[in-house]
């Protein structure tokens, strides 16, 4: 699993990042809130430690902004101030949780398990009409698809084409499948078309979020890797 520390205490950070690294957590370390706000668009973690008061960005801007697009990845807040008023806003930013520095390592531990067991299930139970996967989001009622926020156009095959591969992320749809799936016994269609289609999704997807999700498994077909 993987964790963000954006913590600008140099020391707090580091023992953050080794003591979630010994709970064999992969952690990213981040010092300030304009780094971190570059970071949390181009990857995708389970959990996200935060302080408030970061240089640059402070965590209540950058935990609001980061929902915009990023509704489900749980939040854990950290603060120098026990003040109900910080919670308060804290929470209206969008974090799952807060803790008050100091506190143990074991209790950031239990907590963030939680919040990540928690958003597990809430993801697992979603209703089928949401399609969510690394920081994109289907709409299948709209027919909508927005990554990091950002409203994305797809065409009607484009659009089923992400949709099957997004319900069945990291498994691998042969073209064969895609085709039967899409457009059915047309005429006409073979995989010079799939392929073509592949092209303009990545255009749309992943090229304007320097992201690399729909891969091809040469002599197989296709898959979205939600890593």
């Amino acid at each position: 699993m993987k964790v963000l520390v954006i913590e600008d205490e140099v020391t707090l950070n580091k023992n953050i990042s080794k003591a979630l690294k010994a709970e064999n957590f992969v952690v990213s370390s981040v010092f300030d809130g304009f780094l971190a706000e570059r970071l949390l668009k181009k990857e995708s973690f389970d959990c996200i430690i935060m302080d408030i008061n970061l240089p640059k960005k402070n965590g209540y801007d950058l935990c609001k902004e980061y929902r915009e697009y990023n509704k489900h990845t749980p939040v854990l807040m950290l603060t120098a101030f026990d003040e109900l008023d910080d919670k308060i806003k804290g929470f209206e930013s969008g974090a799952d949780d807060y803790l008050t520095k100091p506190f143990f390592m074991k209790e950031l531990i239990v907590r963030m398990n939680l919040l990540i067991n928690k958003s597990r299930n809430t993801i697992k139970n979603r209703p089928k009409e949401l399609i969510v996967v690394d920081d994109i989001t289907i709409r299948t009622a709209q027919k909508s698809v927005t990554r990091q926020g950002r409203e994305i156009v797809l065409t009607p095959r484009e659009y089923q084409i992400l949709e099957k591969l997004c319900k069945n992320q990291d498994e691998i749809i042969s073209k064969d499948e895609l085709i039967k799936e899409i457009w059915g016994t047309s005429l006409g269609i073979n995989t010079n078309t799939i392929e073509v289609y592949i092209n303009f999704l990545r255009n749309k997807i992943d090229k304007p979020f320097g992201k690399n999700s729909i891969k091809t498994k040469i002599g197989y077909g296709y898959y979205f890797d939600s890593e």
